[in-house]
């Protein structure tokens, strides 16, 4: 058998890093690894990590460098190419421990993944080795980034609602940027400028719905904080934000890829270093002050929902 991907997650600590958080990963991913062979419940996996399914899910993707489901996926045609290698089961039987309905299904997707079919496999072809993953600590010097902790009474944004791919690597982004592109071309953020206050919030804001996470996917809005005069035209939310404790980010540099670069050091390196603060379940927040996200020395704002850790 060939030799697939690598099979470690290595997370970075600084010298006030805890323990606890890489733990919670590990016990998500042995959830994962003790329920192949199930239906696939991603809220289970991310409870595992004391995480909501949105926030879990995009710091998976983020961090591993693919998906939950990818990786869901690969593990499942890893572990089926062994039982054909190793075993008697019936190719529909492994088929269906696989997640698939069908032996043609499953055949599909197992040539895309090994380059050859079940019955090949079965009879001694070469196959691709998925293996599990594993969380790892590495100690690195401290590395800076620009943050700062605001407290936001309860406020009111109107927005325009799209639902988007759930979180997993760069699907989500792509409809996203889709859908701000859309909404600069056909008047709608001109239009929300008409009902905006500016005064907390120094920009137009996409907002990830994060909590009305279901299996297709989750909403998210381009809008800004409302400013109460009445709307004219159909097709806006308004809706109110509970008061929330932020983390908020200074993101800077080409959009997307500096938003990218961004949130994966906020998962990989202020999370897991910080011993004050972690996830809270409220909505993220990204403040554009501008359209002119191309330019490399743009900046923006990640507004992240915290709560302080309890000791």
């Amino acid at each position: 058998m060939k030799q697939g991907d690598r099979s470690d997650i290595i997370m970075s600590y600084g010298r006030r890093g805890k323990m606890d958080w890489m733990t919670a990963i590990q016990r998500a991913i042995d959830y994962v690894e003790a329920h192949l062979d199930e239906t696939a419940d991603y809220g289970a996996v991310a409870r595992e990590a004391a995480s909501s399914p949105f926030n879990f899910q995009r710091m998976f993707a983020m961090v591993c460098g693919y998906t939950l489901g990818d990786y869901i996926r690969m593990r499942r045609l890893s572990v089926a190419a062994d039982e054909l290698y190793r075993t008697d089961d019936r190719i529909i039987d492994i088929a269906l421990r696989s997640g698939y309905d069908t032996p043609e299904s499953f055949s599909r997707a197992f040539t895309r993944f090994h380059g050859i079919s079940p019955s090949e496999a079965r009879h001694g072809g070469n196959v691709k080795s998925f293996s599990r993953l594993s969380v790892k600590l590495i100690l690195e010097g401290g590395n800076i980034m620009d943050y700062r902790i605001e407290k936001a009474d309860a406020f009111k944004v109107i927005c325009r609602r799209k639902r988007v791919e759930k979180p997993q690597g760069d699907i989500a982004t792509d409809d996203i940027s889709g859908f701000w592109r859309e909404c600069n071309e056909d008047g709608t953020v001109e239009k929300i400028c008409g009902y905006a206050d500016f005064d907390r919030f120094h920009g137009i804001l996409g907002i990830c719905f994060s909590g009305e996470m279901a299996d297709n996917g989750f909403p998210y809005g381009i809008g800004a904080e409302y400013n109460g005069t009445k709307v004219a035209e159909d097709g806006f939310d308004i809706v109110e934000i509970p008061a929330h404790t932020y983390a908020v980010f200074t993101c800077r540099g080409r959009m997307p890829d500096a938003f990218r670069e961004t949130y994966r050091r906020i998962c990989t390196e202020f999370f897991p270093q910080n011993t004050a603060y972690e996830y809270g379940s409220g909505v993220e927040l990204e403040v554009y002050p501008s359209a002119d996200v191309q330019n490399p020395d743009y900046t923006c704002e990640i507004w992240i929902a915290v709560k302080e850790k309890k000791n």
